[in-house]
């Protein structure tokens, strides 16, 4: 397991993961909008044990399952609040990074409705979520699903 082979990466790893969610915490960041972020993040990136572990997280925190389904298609949703919308397009947009970068238009209502300090605190955490979808999706954890197919050079 990488955690063994590289311990000293995996507890900084640890480390951002507890810094960055102590900052949304502090910046006072939804504990439940911090669920959603998990929750798209893993969904985009095809990470099904960090998707399961987040969504029951989400549950026994109180998220309705209406919430929890329109996640997926939060652009259409009549549950999802703007200030929701707007963490979740960020995390899309964070996610998806690799076809061009986040669109001003993303980045400036994220602006909008959060302060700078719970917009960084959101870039933080959708980073970080992602860092670990991708390590667990690498590494072939138990649960996180295939990963893409690459293209043989």
């Amino acid at each position: 397991m990488i955690k063994n082979v590289t311990p000293d990466v995996s507890s900084a790893m640890s480390a951002l993961h507890e810094a960055a969610f102590t900052a949304a915490d502090a910046a006072g960041v939804e504990p439940e909008l911090l669920q959603l972020i998990k929750i798209r993040a893993s969904q985009i990136n095809g990470c099904s044990s960090s998707l399961a572990r987040h969504t029951r997280a989400a549950r026994a925190a109180g998220q309705s399952e209406q919430r929890l389904r329109d996640v997926r298609a939060w652009r259409n949703s009549k549950v999802l609040t703007r200030r929701e919308q707007a963490a979740l397009s960020l995390t899309e947009a964070i996610t998806l990074v690799f076809a061009g970068q986040v669109p001003d238009s993303v980045y400036a209502e994220a602006a909008r409705v959060f302060d700078e300090t719970q917009l960084a605190a959101l870039i933080w955490a959708a980073t970080v979520i992602n860092a670990h979808n991708r390590i667990a999706i690498a590494t072939r954890l138990e649960g996180s699903g295939a990963p893409p197919v690459a293209a043989a050079g």
